[in-house]
């Protein structure tokens, strides 16, 4: 009974909504791997470029997308206590969306992927950089709405820490060595390299969906007239403020650090304001990724 109800717990806070959007991102990133890096035979990172490869150096039945469940599945099963039931489910469910949209592409419809990509043909640069913000439009969008479509984030939580390295340094390094393996196994460096860019281009784009296309700025204006700055600020841009005490070292005087948010273009107006009423505040600014207003 214990069993049971924690099921139902777990199945009554998946949202359908996650799932639409999990659809999409496997759909999505299918299209970027089948349409532009597979057909030139260029390599995606993580499980996924461990997937292509392997596809490429077997037989045809071994076909890229039945690759994909069973090196991905496993490790999102093997890395449920670590990142959660609801993670898992979502993943696996992500990754399924993958694979079968992946199969639907190369078998199903009547499009010839065999030997150049149908939209940017056999120019690798295009393909790269292409593949790359397209698949990784996919892996963003997995991230944003609680999954994941390759599994190399998984071993990275599972064995970072027992490698004595950092989650970053780990993806890299898988990464390397999946370009370094590549280069040896089909004696060519150029393909590999071309990866590299479809890395960097996917890289970033799930930066931008994962931490939004216009992060916000925190300011930390230290200051001795706060209540004249907060006043100001509050009457220009609207926005919450908050105050903390704060002392300085060489002065040895009482000062107050407001922490307050603005979008870039704000930036500029918030620091000719604050050096208007106190020409000595001393301003830093910051990325902010996301902010989650207090429930009210």
């Amino acid at each position: 009974m214990a069993l049971s109800g924690k099921i139902r717990n777990i199945i009554q806070t998946l949202k359908w909504t996650n799932f639409i959007f999990l659809t999409i991102a496997g759909i999505i990133n299918a299209f970027g791997v089948i349409m532009f890096l597979a057909p030139v035979k260029l390599y995606d990172s993580g499980i996924s470029g461990t997937a292509m490869l392997i596809s490429q150096e077997t037989p045809e039945w071994c076909s890229l997308s039945l690759i994909l469940i069973l090196l991905n599945i496993p490790i999102f099963i093997l890395g449920f206590k670590k990142q959660g039931a609801k993670f898992t489910i979502f993943s696996v469910y992500t990754v399924v969306v993958y694979s079968l949209v992946a199969w639907i592409i190369t078998d199903i419809l009547p499009v010839d992927v065999s030997i150049v990509s149908p939209l940017a043909g056999s120019d690798l640069f295009l393909c790269a950089i292409f593949g790359g913000i397209v698949s990784g439009c996919g892996s963003g969008l997995a991230v944003r709405f609680g999954g994941a479509i390759d599994g190399v984030d998984v071993l990275a939580v599972m064995f970072s820490k027992k490698l004595g390295v950092s989650f970053g340094t780990f993806v890299m390094g898988y990464n390397v060595l999946l370009y370094v393996i590549c280069g040896f196994v089909i004696n060519s460096w150029i393909l590999p390299l071309y990866s590299i860019v479809t890395y960097a281009a996917a890289l970033k784009t799930v930066d931008f969906f994962v931490e939004g296309f216009d992060r916000s700025k925190a300011a930390y204006i230290i200051t001795t007239k706060p209540e004249a700055v907060c006043k100001a600020l509050s009457e220009e841009f609207e926005n919450g403020i908050t105050m903390i005490p704060a002392k300085g070292y060489y002065s040895n005087t009482d000062k107050t650090m407001i922490y307050f948010n603005v979008n870039r273009f704000q930036v500029g107006k918030m620091k000719n304001l604050v050096h208007d009423i106190d020409a000595k505040a001393y301003i830093s600014i910051s990325d902010v990724a996301d902010i989650f207003p207090a429930n009210m």
